[in-house]
């Protein structure tokens, strides 16, 4: 069945162009950043517990779900940006930012920017810690992209592909639990807007070869933030093997590896994800930006060595601490 929306859904309009946004509950502020081609319904299974305890903000990226779908920036640059205006409209000084996948990369993004605006770092499943994503990401940044999926998201196609997806989703087969997600995506690609913004986004972060936006050559700055890593064992989107990468090149983040869990383990076991998210916010302290701090870790830097890439050299963990990092 389609998405259904969260009825606390609400508006705003930056800089001209509609933005959808869900705000539940009080306390400190967290901020839940959805993935490609998802909307702040993937978060639906984790929203009413967290808000329990926290001021919960899910918005719909620009270009995905509820949101305005124009012509326009859709770097992970941009899309920090669009969040730092978000919680100014909205009043929020300062968040607790979690990201899945895409949203990762945003959040890492964001905290980078603004990192006077960023308490503690979330990543879930994150883009932007290796180059392998699944060929299926890929695939959106081809040239008949547009065209293509202009005839499988056809009415007729469209409900038959969604329909098996879903059967197979709940077939209890490890391998295909994350289908049902995917059939969200797909049809949502029955509208033009949403097929040419979610590929002005894939092609901002992702080539032939894989993901081309990393945040490895700023990692060592995370050593003045709380960052945590959760990721499913067995996600077939962004190998698992990438938290380790997340050990590696940030030394002091806090990495979760859930079981039985696929690229959704906020959906796949919410209960353990709230938990693991509140223990965290409750066990560190919010990042104060100092920034003689960040000048100094500026200055330091990180040691060059080859990029995963392959193109030029940057500040990357080496292989051999990332094997060692996973026990290898």
């Amino acid at each position: 069945m389609p998405r259904r929306s969260n009825p606390h859904l609400q508006y705003v309009t930056v800089h001209g162009h509609r933005r959808a946004y869900v705000r539940k509950g009080s306390g400190p502020v967290v901020l839940l950043l959805h993935g490609l081609g998802c909307d702040h319904t993937t978060w639906n299974p984790v929203i009413d517990s967290l808000a329990r305890t926290h001021t919960v903000i899910a918005p719909d990226l620009l270009g995905h779900g509820a949101s305005d779908k124009p012509r326009a920036d859709y770097s992970v640059g941009g899309y920090a940006n669009g969040m730092r205006d978000l919680l100014t409209l909205l009043g929020i000084d300062s968040a607790t930012v979690v990201g899945h996948s895409f949203g990762g990369g945003v959040a890492m993004q964001f905290a980078y920017q603004y990192p006077e605006r960023t308490e503690r770092l979330i990543l879930v499943g994150s883009g932007g810690l290796g180059p392998e994503v699944t060929p299926a990401i890929r695939a959106i940044t081809t040239p008949g992209f547009q065209q293509l999926m202009g005839v499988l998201s056809l009415p007729g196609l469209r409900h038959l592909a969604t329909a098996s997806m879903r059967v197979l989703a709940a077939s209890g087969v490890t391998q295909l639990r994350d289908l049902d997600e995917v059939a969200a995506i797909y049809d949502s690609f029955k509208d033009p807007d949403t097929r040419a913004a979610i590929r002005h986004v894939v092609r901002a972060v992702v080539d032939w070869r894989g993901q081309i936006v990393t945040m490895a050559d700023r990692a060592y700055l995370t050593e003045a933030m709380p960052m945590c890593v959760v990721w499913g064992a067995d996600d077939l989107v962004i190998p698992v093997d990438h938290a380790s990468n997340a050990r590696a090149l940030a030394p002091t983040a806090r990495v979760e590896v859930v079981p039985n869990a696929g690229h959704f383990p906020h959906k796949d076991h919410p209960e353990r994800f709230v938990k693991i998210v509140r223990d965290f916010i409750r066990s560190t302290e919010p990042s104060r930006y100092d920034r003689d701090r960040w000048r100094d870790l500026l200055e330091e830097g990180a040691p060059l060595v080859p990029a995963y890439g392959g193109a030029g050299d940057a500040p990357v963990a080496p292989l051999h601490a990332v094997r060692r990092a996973a026990g290898a």
